[in-house]
């Protein structure tokens, strides 16, 4: 009898043990599976492939193989290179992105920074991977709503506005920022919009660092887009279809070399111009490398003209905005705007373009910065002259910034 109570707890903890692993098993394997079919959208053939140094795996993919033909609006898209503009110059400043030590991609492909399985498990899901997390908007004053101050960014930037901006560019001074808190970033970017409102079109570039995005702590190239303000349009890079790569530039690819305190300054050229005729908007860097565009079939008003030039730096955090304890992701350099050249982080060469079609200093500018104490703001120049931009800061410094 004693054997026979025995054998039924027995099998009756085995078949509790089988059903539990069931139903454990089932959601594991459906989330492999949505990884599986993740990494196969997202990682098109290769014709090549290149392994860089700094561990980044780069595939030379057809150029017509490429991500952004997955969308739905581009599937009769005829790739359109980018046009010869008045903006261009022959002189150059220094960039360089790691993978190229380690070679080149043959003509016809272009170079794609490979995503890897555990890239997609530090996503918040697979539907968000890839994107800037939505803004906070509960609590907001009429102000902030009205200047669009969400609750989960800190900003300090320059900004113009008030025309049909068809251009934007600048000379973006290369740092390398600590970011220590999980699921943040910091950027130096420029951004081209169409309003200001909850609701605002942008499209945007620059260097940024985001651990959770990119798995380290290295500043790189990087480009952006949405349609309504992060909530569910757009992405980083190229991971989601969209933007429409066609230069030897890997979005997402670390660049070097870095500046340093009191010592040598690196910059990158970054230009957005948009193609009047197309209304496809042209991402370019040291002024002649085309890098690729946002097509206008994904765009909204933006595709006519921007209203809006904003050239800064952005921190994005859950712990700002009197949120205690404050972060400590720097922005810029690190260092506050007043610290100045070889000490702060600066924009120079700031130039916008309207219907005129000339390439110009915007006369009328306002330095603004969402946390002063935290991430500071400062145009050297005088009113009406060309603007000399420094931006940045520590993050959390008690007392000001605790």
């Amino acid at each position: 009898m004693r054997k026979t109570k025995a054998k039924i707890l027995f099998l009756w903890a085995f078949f509790a043990l089988c059903i539990r692993f069931n139903v454990e098993a089932k959601p594991s394997s459906t989330l492999e599976t949505e990884i599986e079919a993740k990494l196969r959208q997202l990682n098109k053939p290769a014709v090549k492939t290149i392994k860089s140094e700094d561990g980044d795996i780069i595939d030379c993919v057809n150029i017509y193989d490429q991500p952004a033909f997955d969308h739905p609006a581009l599937k009769n898209h005829t790739i359109k290179m980018m046009p010869d503009s008045s903006t261009e110059d022959d002189s150059e400043l220094e960039l360089f992105q790691t993978w190229q030590r380690s070679g080149s991609c043959p003509k016809g492909t272009i170079p794609i920074r490979r995503i890897l399985r555990e890239d997609l498990l530090r996503a918040d899901s697979l539907h968000t991977f890839g994107r800037k997390f939505s803004p906070h908007f509960q609590n907001l004053t009429a102000n902030q709503r009205k200047n669009f101050i969400p609750q989960n960014r800190s900003s300090a930037y320059l900004v113009t506005m008030g025309y049909n901006y068809i251009g934007a560019q600048a000379d973006i001074n290369v740092w390398n920022p600590r970011v220590p808190e999980a699921g943040e970033f910091t950027t130096a970017q420029i951004w081209l919009k169409n309003n200001n409102n909850p609701y605002f079109e942008s499209v945007e570039s620059g260097w940024m660092v985001n651990p959770k995005l990119y798995r380290d702590g290295a500043t790189r190239f990087f480009a952006y887009w949405t349609r309504d303000s992060y909530r569910s349009t757009g992405c980083f890079d190229l991971t989601c279809s969209g933007f429409v790569q066609t230069g030897q530039v890997v979005l997402g690819g670390a660049v070097n070399p870095i500046s340093s305190r009191w010592g040598k300054q690196y910059a990158i050229n970054v230009g957005m111009f948009l193609d009047a005729h197309t209304g496809n908007w042209y991402l370019k860097l040291n002024k002649n490398i085309a890098v690729g565009y946002w097509p206008a079939e994904i765009l909204s008003s933006l595709r006519h003209s921007a209203i809006l030039v904003e050239w800064g730096g952005q921190v994005a955090s859950g712990n700002i905005k009197k949120n205690t304890p404050h972060t400590r992701t720097q922005m810029g350099s690190g260092e506050f705007a007043d610290g100045r050249f070889r000490d702060a982080c600066f924009m120079r060469n700031i130039r916008i373009m309207d219907y005129s079609l000339q390439l110009k200093y915007p006369s009328y500018v306002s330095a603004m910065a969402d946390e002063p104490y935290c991430y500071s703001a400062l145009n050297e120049a005088k009113y009406g002259a060309e603007p000399v931009f420094y931006f940045g800061g520590p993050g959390r410094r008690p007392p000001y910034c605790s």
